[in-house]
């Protein structure tokens, strides 16, 4: 039986036809279950492109979703300890109220922050401060640095991970947030830091939504950056469907 509520999207396994909530999709993954060997957090990243590749819409990927996108979308941040986004993707989507009421309750109640930690890598510690997400004093964000320029003075709670120049590598920010006691991120892009994730081969899950558009254009692809050598490769673990969205679950190969 489906755990939806009434209006909830829902969302059906081509396996074997079974209605199925974010919430539940986002459960199977087990985020929080434990650390990695390696010290790191398990690393789930969440994206979504048109039926060529591409990952916005005049810049903004809002224009491919759909009511389940959504859902599944912020269920993976409220399964998890913490968001790890660029900042371009940060100042482009317009961070801002992050969860829905019900699942800050539900975090709560199990003994959590109302939100979980927003993480991002700038390098010259440049931010988008000006996107609502900065003034929100109950939303803690950590930012991975080579700069050492001053951190600004927002609203939110802001603390800063510096790096010796040429060191800052994103498997060492995953282990410094390990070190915070996350175990669960959910990665939310863009395409360059989802490159620099897969090369250092710290994506354990990949949840792909592919829309129902041919988009064209200049728009980046899931990927932006040099070609891996040699790709990377996935194993598909699960095909669901909302309408004529599809959504993928890869896990990293073997």
């Amino acid at each position: 039986m489906s755990g939806a509520g009434a209006g909830e999207p829902v969302l059906t396994r081509l396996r074997d036809g079974r209605e199925r909530t974010a919430r539940e999709l986002v459960a199977d993954l087990g985020l929080r279950d434990g650390a990695r060997p390696d010290g790191r957090p398990t690393v789930a990243a969440v994206m979504i492109a048109s039926l060529d590749g591409r990952i916005a819409v005049q810049g903004r990927s809002v224009a491919l979703g759909h009511p389940a996108d959504r859902a599944l979308l912020r269920e993976m941040r409220a399964g998890a300890d913490a968001i790890l986004v660029g900042t371009a993707t940060l100042a482009a989507e317009r961070y801002a109220n992050l969860l829905d009421p019900d699942q800050r309750e539900r975090r709560l109640a199990a003994g959590l922050p109302a939100h979980p930690i927003v993480a991002t890598i700038s390098r010259r510690l440049e931010l988008p401060v000006e996107i609502p997400l900065f003034s929100e004093p109950d939303v803690e964000i950590v930012v991975f640095t080579e700069s050492d320029a001053p951190a600004p003075e927002v609203g939110a709670r802001l603390a800063v991970e510096r790096f010796t120049p040429g060191t800052l590598r994103p498997a060492d920010a995953l282990r410094r947030l390990g070190e915070r006691g996350v175990r669960g991120v959910s990665c939310e892009g863009g395409a360059k830091l989802l490159r620099l994730l897969v090369a250092a081969g710290v994506v354990d899950h990949l949840l792909l939504t592919v829309a129902p558009l041919l988009v064209g254009g200049e728009a980046p692809g899931l990927l932006d950056g040099a070609p891996l050598d040699p790709p990377a490769r996935l194993a598909l673990r699960d095909v669901h469907r909302a309408d004529d969205h599809v959504f993928l679950h890869y896990g990293a190969g073997s």
